[in-house]
């Protein structure tokens, strides 16, 4: 940042009084501009075993594949955020659950959110932003070609989660194979947040 927003003056990088940070400071009118990192939100949509991803249409990353996401917009919160990105970039409607992953990415400024979801049906389309989107099963995740690398550790940790309840039914099952439910049925492994952070690559 060169110049001040409010005023146009030029700013100036410094430490403020009472701070402990270099900040871009406006002499001129006093403002004191605080950068912090941006949102990155989006979601997990799943139809069956499915994940739903798309085709980028734009760079960074042109032609590469990533789960629908986006920034986020003032205004909304992070799960409206992921639900507008999803229907702009997929075309895709959903019943949105729980936060699944959280992944700080200090050396870009982010910090990208995904929801688990679930797609309502199956009348999506890609956006302006997408060249294509379709459903994977995890065999035919195009991993090498996947944009981001949240979008692979989100998708990794996924499917381990799908796994573990996977086991966790199959660990339920009676002596002929067949699950043997409670009056509320099996309840699936279902882990918090995962959080992480990504360094950047190097070589």
């Amino acid at each position: 940042m060169k110049f001040c927003s409010d005023c146009g003056a030029a700013v100036q990088l410094r430490i403020p009084a009472d701070d402990t940070r270099p900040r871009a400071v406006c002499d001129a009118c006093g403002v004191i501009h605080y950068r912090n990192p941006k949102m990155v939100v989006g979601t997990i949509p799943v139809w069956e075993d499915q994940v739903l991803l798309c085709r980028r249409a734009i760079e960074p990353r042109h032609g590469f594949w990533t789960l629908p996401a986006g920034f986020l917009e003032l205004g909304e919160t992070t799960g409206e955020g992921a639900c507008r990105e999803t229907v702009e970039e997929a075309g895709a409607h959903i019943e949105l659950g729980s936060a699944f992953s959280m992944i700080d990415i200090p050396h870009v400024e982010q910090i990208h959110l995904f929801y688990r979801a679930r797609l309502i049906n199956l009348d999506f389309a890609p956006g302006t932003e997408s060249l294509e989107v379709r459903l994977f099963r995890e065999a035919d995740i195009p991993w090498k070609d996947l944009a981001f690398r949240t979008v692979s550790q989100t998708l990794r940790w996924h499917f381990e989660d799908v796994h573990a309840a996977a086991a966790h039914h199959a660990g339920a099952a009676g002596p002929l194979g067949v699950l043997e439910l409670g009056a509320h049925g099996v309840a699936a492994p279902q882990p918090g947040l995962r959080v992480s952070s990504i360094s950047p690559q190097r070589g």
